[in-house]
């Protein structure tokens, strides 16, 4: 019984009490250099670290993109096959319009009046050689070969005999591009690139036709680094020179040049201070050891009706540069907690961002 009073008592008395931390101060220079030190550690990764080098005091986005792009230029051939030739846009831009990139015809191999007929196959695929009709198969259909075989062994050379076949004849020949590259002038070209670019967090857009740019500026200028930074109008030449290419030697066989444009952008500075850098590269693989299949290429052909309304073709294999446009980009801007914490209309943003719901003023609101 008394075990039983004293137990209630005791937590009666725990019930109404109020204890506090006792807080006991050391001077010591040992202690107390060890306490600054510690401190110092942490203010120094939260702004060296956090702040300065991971900028965590900031938001961030990605960026959306989109970019056209519109060649121009002149180019005079004259050669045995076509003879004084003008090319225009129309000519070596394949096709006319493609998704953030486009190709410009350097060289070509013209295979002229080619109409489906027999002729003998070209001897520099293996298998296609032959003593007699018996090492030829009617209707064998090779997919390194240029036609369907016919079953005859016929002459290719006064030395060389090849299976016959039904093709667009005659056969485009097996040979190295020219050298100089027939449509070396397209060094001279020059590109206008458009591109947008959003934000959509921040609802932020941009493109690199900047404010200060105008019709006037836009007839005569070109892309420099030091007199025309801001130019969105690019010499192929210069490109393919500051990707530390020669636009000559690489017009002969083609490549693939990449153009990078990177949007690195602070909001919390001037709208005016966000703009495009540009960049460029060799994108294909230039390897002087293996150098097989070099560069970029590939066929198309100009059909006709000839006087006897035959279908007559030129075909063409057609050697360029393919410029890919890269858009690259991350937008920064001061986190909300400043914002909401530090601004003098901090209550205003604060209702602005925030909506609240209270469970018990929906509930009565409901009852009848």
């Amino acid at each position: 019984m008394m075990k039983q009073r004293s137990f209630c008592t005791s937590l009666w008395q725990c019930y109404f009490e109020y204890s506090t931390p006792k807080i006991l101060v050391i001077r010591s220079f040992k202690v107390g250099t060890l306490n600054r030190f510690t401190q110092a550690l942490v203010i120094a990764y939260i702004i060296g670290y956090v702040c300065v080098l991971k900028k965590g005091y900031q938001d961030t986005d990605t960026v959306l993109s989109s970019v056209t792009t519109k060649v121009k230029g002149i180019a005079l051939t004259n050669t045995s096959d076509l003879g004084l030739r003008i090319w225009d846009v129309a000519d070596y831009v394949i096709p006319p319009q493609e998704e953030n990139s486009f190709f410009v015809l350097t060289n070509l191999i013209i295979t002229l009046n080619q109409t489906q007929s027999r002729c003998p196959e070209v001897r520099h695929f293996t298998g296609f050689y032959c003593t007699s009709d018996r090492d030829c198969r009617v209707g064998l259909r090779d997919t390194r070969g240029n036609g369907v075989q016919t079953g005859k062994c016929v002459n290719y050379s006064a030395d060389v005999k090849t299976c016959e076949v039904w093709a667009w004849c005659p056969l485009e020949m097996d040979a190295e591009p020219p050298v100089p590259p027939m449509l070396g002038d397209a060094e001279n070209f020059t590109v206008l690139i458009k591109n947008s670019i959003r934000y959509p967090k921040f609802n932020f857009n941009k493109r690199n036709i900047l404010p200060h740019v105008n019709t006037s500026y836009l007839e005569h200028c070109v892309f420099n680094r030091i007199t025309d930074p801001d130019c969105p109008i690019f010499r192929l030449k210069d490109m393919v020179t500051e990707a530390e290419e020669d636009f000559q030697t690489m017009a002969v066989h083609g490549g693939v040049m990449g153009v990078q444009i990177s949007w690195e952008c602070n909001l919390d500075m001037p709208s005016s201070w966000c703009v495009p850098k540009y960049t460029f590269r060799r994108l294909d693989n230039k390897d002087p050891v293996n150098n097989v299949a070099p560069g970029y290429n590939f066929r198309f052909a100009k059909y006709y009706k000839n006087g006897d309304n035959q279908e007559t073709r030129t075909l063409i294999k057609g050697f360029g540069i393919r410029f890919d446009v890269m858009v690259f980009g991350q937008v920064t801007v001061v986190c909300d907690w400043i914002v909401l914490t530090c601004m003098t209309k901090k209550n205003l943003y604060m209702e602005q961002k925030y909506s609240y719901v209270d469970d018990f003023q929906l509930l009565s609101s409901e009852t009848p």
